[in-house]
This record gives C-alpha cells, sequence and structure tokens, in this order.
C-alpha cells in the first residue's frame, strides 16, 4: 500500500485527480487548518476520518506527516513514448530528463520539482537499480509528483538510442567534461541525462550521449549534489532557449 504524507502533498494529490481510497488526520487537528483538503474530499467524495497521532507514525514510519496522511496506489508511470509524442505537440523544443541509478528519493523528488517549474516534458528513469516513485518522492517534490509524467523503462540507453532517431541530442552531465554547461548549445529537442549519487553516469550511457558537460567547481569538494547540478542544467537551457 502507497500513502502520500504531509499537508502539500495530500492537497496537490487531490487537485491533481490523483486516485485516493481515503484521508486520514490526527486527532486534535484544527479543522480550520485542513478545511480545504476536507472540502475537496468531500467533493471527490473521498472519505476522510480522524485516528490516533500513533496510527499515522506507523503508516509512514521516519516521515513528517504533519497529522495528514493519504492511502493510495503508486502514482501510474507513463509510456515514455507517450511522453515523447505529446512533447513534439506542444510547438516548442522538447525537453527531456534521464536519470541514470538515482537511489535518493529526496534527490528524485527534488529534481521533479525543478522539472516541473521549468517545465520538463517528462522524466524517465530506468526499472532496476533505481529509486521508484514512492511517498518520500512524492512529499521531496512538493506535489510536482502529481504533474511531471513519469516513465520508466528496462533499458535507458536503447531509449537513448531511439530518442536520437526522433531528433534528440543527448547531453549527459559530467565532472571531468572539458566543456561548461552553459558554453554548450542547449536549444533544440534535448534530452538531459544526470547520474547516480557517487557514481555518475554509468559506462555505456555516457557513451550514448552525444556530448558531455561539467559544472564548474571552485572549493574543495569535487561534485554538486545530483539535484542542484540539475537545477543548474534546466535553468540555463530555458535561458538559452529565451524562456526566462
Amino acid at each position: 500500500m502507497e500513502f502520500i504524507a504531509g499537508k502539500n502533498p495530500v492537497l496537490e494529490a487531490l487537485q491533481a485527480g490523483r486516485p485516493l481510497s481515503k484521508i486520514l488526520l490526527a486527532q486534535g487537528l484544527k479543522q480550520s487548518s485542513v478545511k480545504e483538503i476536507m472540502s475537496l474530499a468531500r467533493t471527490r467524495q473521498i472519505p476522510y476520518q480522524f485516528v490516533a497521532r500513533e496510527r499515522l507514525d506507523s503508516l509512514v514510519p521516519g516521515n513528517i506527516h504533519q497529522g495528514i496522511v493519504a492511502q493510495a496506489g503508486a502514482k501510474e508511470y507513463v509510456d515514455w513514448e507517450e511522453i515523447v509524442e505529446k512533447a513534439l505537440q506542444k510547438g516548442t523544443d522538447p525537453f527531456l530528463v534521464l536519470l541514470d541509478g538515482l537511489e535518493d528519493p529526496r534527490n528524485l523528488g527534488a529534481i521533479l520539482r525543478t522539472a516541473e517549474a521549468v517545465g520538463v516534458d517528462g522524466v524517465i528513469i530506468p526499472k532496476h537499480r533505481s529509486v521508484s516513485l514512492t511517498a518520500a518522492v512524492a512529499r521531496s517534490s512538493a506535489g510536482a509528483v502529481e504533474y511531471v509524467p513519469v516513465a520508466r523503462v528496462p533499458n535507458l540507453p536503447l531509449i537513448m538510442d531511439r530518442l536520437k532517431e526522433k531528433g534528440y541530442w543527448i547531453v549527459g552531465t559530467d565532472s571531468q567534461a572539458e566543456q561548461k554547461y552553459f558554453e554548450a548549445d542547449l536549444k533544440g529537442p534535448l534530452a538531459v541525462v544526470l547520474g547516480s549519487e557517487g557514481k555518475g553516469l554509468g559506462k555505456l550511457v555516457k557513451e550514448k550521449c552525444d556530448f558531455l558537460v561539467s559544472i564548474p567547481m571552485l572549493g574543495q569538494v569535487n561534485s554538486l549534489n545530483v539535484s542542484v547540478a540539475g537545477a543548474l542544467l534546466f535553468y540555463e537551457i530555458i535561458r538559452q532557449r529565451g524562456l526566462v
């Protein structure tokens, strides 16, 4: 069973029309603080009830639930070709994000949050050795998981080849790349590949990239958190496209 924890993630799920089977509220919560959630639940005919806070603690151990937990199925994945097709229909340069072996749900959530903010058309993740869409991801995304389509594929390098056939340029991030991210031409149909925490891009995924870019580091630490690196690159892309 999948649970969504926290006021904003539950509210976003309600507003986005995500299927929810039940909403649990901690006894003692001021009803004024959850007025909008209860109103939306009644409109969508989703039952809600007040329960002991200890029950919420047991449902989402380790998560800060703020006294609000919704019961739902896992967020549905979409077909990667559906993402590509819809991106082409928009009339603007397509912008996809591929994640190679990301393991931390907080990083995936943060990337989805930034991706939604800059208008990314979709995110593609591998089925194996990668974090999936979980309640922790939903909470870290601050609701963005409800708006950014995510596809899960068995073979990321194969999808990279297919994207190239459809006219995409593939740019990967690598700390050893000579070209800085702000020196690269990031216009046109583009798919950005971000590597896993610690290991970066896998060998085959790196080879499939059309070009690699790095982010200058002036301190003693030789790399940024993957979600921070992604945010810098995403905003450079929309800057070059004249969107900001």
